[in-house]
């Protein structure tokens, strides 16, 4: 068992005993959206790119193949077809390679 997966199993854990105890009864903000500071998980080089981006009404090339993703999972619910089911889960893989490629490239800085 990876360290990760651990760690995840006991954050898990730890949560689940807090919701059973009522540690995480009445916090401020109880059943409203969370409020996520805008770019808070982009590097802070690209947030000016991305601000611009979402204000054009444009998303992340990682959100827009991650969309794709999920609609081909819904499409494949619906397939019946051995051969078209294939040619889904080809693109699917495809799409999660690109997705884990970009992730494990460093990001550019500077101008070229």
């Amino acid at each position: 068992m990876s360290g990760l997966l651990l760690l995840d199993l006991l954050a898990e854990a730890r949560i689940e005993d807090a919701i059973a105890s009522g540690m995480l009864d009445n916090l401020p903000g109880a059943g409203r959206p969370l409020v996520i500071a805008d770019g808070l998980l982009v590097p802070e080089e690209l947030r000016g790119a991305y601000r611009i981006l979402a204000n054009a009404g444009c998303v992340p090339p990682e959100v827009e193949a991650r969309r794709e993703v999920a609609a081909l999972l819904a499409l494949l619910a619906t397939q019946d077809d051995h051969a078209a089911r294939r040619r889904t889960l080809a693109n699917v893989a495809l799409l999660k390679a690109r997705l884990e490629s970009s992730r494990s490239r460093p990001a550019r800085r500077g101008g070229g």
